[in-house]
């Protein structure tokens, strides 16, 4: 059994239904055969794809950018518009493409882009990739409902099961930077950490520990190709980039028993002093989680080797954190993590990627 007839019996379907909306017919008969286990249909026009769609239901649509009439942007901007079509994930074809444009497609709600001339495998693994991540995000809320319910029972055992999920969905965002593996759990730690120290309630210590595992989930909406980027990003490339904590905010409002998740993603990026993203907040009109996970996120990217750069030494990283004090962050936090460093005298916390026991939240 290949990996993509998995995932559509994960799916708990006989066979994925795609649409491919392209007008050349060679690109009909490569992704037909490419999908040769699923539901394949094709159109030549944005036109008939919205007229197929308004009767048909369709797991996945895979989109070309330039067609005759309604090229594919437009095409996206009229799904995401109607109700029914709004979640379907979808991946532009294009060739090469501007990066303000690719931006401008991710903000219009894109998935993916597949450049051509395609790849077989690269196409394949892309559609997998994607469906699984639909079917992660589809049952996250359920899945944090019952969590939460077995919480308060005291049951043990099975917080720790959603412990381990979510971390594997921590996981899966950032395996898609090459250089940031267990970035999500040494965040999520350090702003636990934090708040422990500050005499935070416990339950606010799990929720901070929850938002930092997930904060950076938008990434799944950016290219690899920005995110692995080892030269310095252009100013298209940089608002890309930005975006992540949108997307990260829009997948996780969903799970509105928990709201700090989309407080995590969506204002972790935000300055004490107002200059951040993507609102311009400053001071504690900021969330009390977002300005711990913020220092907490920040210690790690010092700490860890980039695609532009290596490990900054310890007493840089101290220095960085007291200079942005009052700046970048909340003094009290700020301060809380120099205490941190100071009693890490062999530099070790950033080598930790502890698996905290839910008891000791």
């Amino acid at each position: 059994m290949t990996s993509f007839t998995k995932e559509c019996v994960m799916l708990n379907k006989e066979h994925l239904r795609l649409l491919v909306v392209d007008d050349d017919e060679m690109n009909h008969i490569l992704l037909q055969n490419i999908f040769a286990e699923a539901k394949v249909r094709c159109v030549a026009s944005g036109e008939a794809a919205l007229q197929w769609l308004a009767e048909q239901q369709v797991d996945l649509i895979l989109l070309d950018y330039r067609m005759p009439g309604m090229d594919g942007l437009q095409v996206l901007q009229h799904i995401r518009q109607i109700q029914k079509l709004a979640r379907i994930p979808v991946i532009l074809l294009t060739g090469e493409i501007a990066a303000q444009l690719e931006a401008e497609c991710f903000a219009a709600g894109a998935t993916d882009f597949i450049r051509k001339p395609f790849v077989p495998d690269v196409v394949r693994e892309r559609v997998h990739r994607i469906i699984h991540y639909e079917y992660l995000q589809q049952h996250l809320q359920q899945e944090v409902i019952r969590q939460t319910q077995l919480a308060k029972n005291r049951l043990v055992e099975s917080q720790r099961m959603f412990v381990k999920m979510t971390q594997a969905l921590a996981k899966t965002i950032d395996a898609k930077d090459r250089y940031t593996h267990g970035h999500s759990e040494r965040v999520a730690d350090y702003a636990q950490r934090i708040a422990q120290c500050c005499g935070e309630p416990r339950e606010l210590q799990e929720k901070i520990y929850y938002a930092g595992l997930l904060h950076d989930i938008g990434k799944i909406g950016i290219s690899a190709d920005i995110i692995n980027k080892t030269t310095k990003l252009s100013d298209e490339e940089y608002k890309a980039m930005q975006s992540h904590t949108i997307i990260g905010a829009n997948i996780l409002q969903r799970i509105d028993v928990f709201p700090e998740l989309a407080q995590g993603a969506r204002y972790h990026h935000e300055r004490y002093d107002g200059h951040g993203y993507p609102q311009g907040l400053n001071g504690e009109d900021i969330p009390k989680l977002a300005r711990i996970l913020a220092v907490a996120d920040a210690y790690d990217a010092m700490t860890s080797n980039r695609s532009y750069r290596n490990i900054l030494p310890q007493e840089r990283v101290r220095n960085e954190l007291t200079q942005e004090r009052g700046r970048q962050f909340d003094p009290r936090y700020a301060d809380v993590m120099i205490a941190l460093i100071d009693t890490d005298r062999n530099y070790r916390m950033r080598e930790a990627e502890r698996q905290p026991d839910v008891e000791e939240l």
